[in-house]
């Protein structure tokens, strides 16, 4: 057997991809549904985009200090443990009230707890794969599998039942992450990697600049998407089964592209499957802001979602991996998720909440100029990815 084979082989597989699998179960959950409890509860699209807009706003805080007490202590899993559980913790008070300051106090409690958790585990998966890195795809895969079955799954049961299944149902899987993070061993030696320089000097580095900005516009373009895309069917006609499917058929392309992200990689190199994820997703979300009354243009918008998603998930975070090494490794993961899903997430969720209103299509629009200014960047900018020194 090739030595590679036996590295590979020496990672918990199914204990790092089942704690995906929960997680991203629990976002399945909650991004494309809780906006429809909020709605039942009676607020305006700005509330909601605002409620929403906290998930990510605290992104721009936790992922830091939790990595930074990670650095210090050592121990990654200790960290994703104790987050997972105050998450889930913090998250039942959702059901002692449901005014807009309660619900603003609880959301920022768990999804500090909760933010804190993913760039940690990342860290951690990355650091058991070490220079095979680029079978990440094949253990996040089944992140994507949770995904599908939570939001088609809850999807189809909403249609007969009431929108507080949406609450009971996060906080079961927030209990499960927990769970599951129990049996993921600590990763011992992850810090002994060679590391280059200050973590200041690494973000100094013009390439590193833009490819954080980049993903800034990325997933700030995804803020009508996260927000308002089931509400966005709901009000043309679509049954929660059918809308259910539709996120599921997203996901579906993206697992067909980390199933074979690894040959992907080989052949076309970082920067052309970059700058195509860019191009590919501002092309989706004109396909959705315009073509929302006919079923096809959504079926193949969903498909994008291997473009605007899987490719880009998959070749930034080689990127990330690249760039911050050794002890900068956990605190690079929490970079990437501070300044995009925090900070590009926030801006797009609020802004989209601001204009949803007016025009939905034209709020997708500007999701799509986004994405357009984003690849821009990468064209300009990073332009050596697959050199050996990049």
């Amino acid at each position: 057997m090739h030595p590679s084979h036996h590295a590979v082989a020496a990672v918990p597989y199914w204990r790092l991809s089942s704690f995906y699998l929960f997680y991203f179960a629990s976002l399945g959950a909650l991004i494309p549904y809780f906006g429809l409890y909020l709605q039942a509860l009676g607020f305006s699209a700005r509330e909601i985009g605002e409620l929403m807009a906290t998930l990510m706003i605290t992104r721009l805080v936790a992922p830091n200090v939790w990595a930074w007490l990670a650095d210090h202590r050592g121990q990654r899993m200790a960290i994703v443990r104790l987050a997972s559980l105050l998450a889930a913790l913090c998250f039942a008070g959702i059901f002692w009230g449901q005014g807009y300051w309660w619900l603003v106090l609880v959301m920022s409690l768990f999804s500090f707890f909760w933010n804190a958790s993913l760039p940690q585990f990342e860290a951690t998966t990355l650091s058991y794969l070490g220079k095979h890195s680029h079978h990440y795809s094949r253990i996040r895969v089944w992140g994507s599998v949770g995904f599908i079955l939570s939001v088609w799954g809850l999807g189809i049961w909403l249609e007969t039942q009431p929108v507080i299944w949406i609450p009971l149902t996060v906080l079961g899987l927030f209990s499960a992450i927990w769970v599951n993070s129990l049996l993921v061993p600590e990763r011992r030696g992850g810090h002994s990697q060679h590391t280059t320089g200050s973590l200041l000097s690494v973000l100094r580095r013009p390439l590193v600049l833009a490819l954080l900005g980049a993903c800034f516009l990325m997933q700030a373009s995804h803020g009508p998407y996260y927000t308002f895309y089931t509400l966005y069917l709901s009000s043309v006609g679509y049954s929660q089964g059918l809308i259910g499917g539709l996120w599921a058929l997203g996901v579906a392309a993206e697992v067909g592209v980390f199933l074979v992200m690894h040959r992907m990689l080989l052949r076309f190199g970082l920067r052309r499957l970059l700058l195509a994820s860019f191009a590919l997703a501002a092309l989706r979300w004109l396909m959705i802001g315009w073509g929302v009354q006919q079923g096809w243009v959504l079926v193949l918008a969903q498909l994008l979602h291997a473009a605007s998603f899987g490719i880009y998930h998959a070749t930034v975070m080689q990127l990330i991996h690249r760039y911050f090494t050794g002890r900068h490794q956990g605190r690079g993961q929490a970079l990437y998720s501070s300044v995009s899903f925090g900070a590009g997430g926030a801006l797009g969720t609020v802004l989209s909440g601001y204009s949803w209103e007016y025009s939905p299509a034209l709020t997708y629009s500007g999701a799509a100029g986004a994405c357009l200014l984003g690849g821009l960047i990468v064209w300009r900018w990073l332009r050596d990815l697959d050199a050996p020194d990049a």
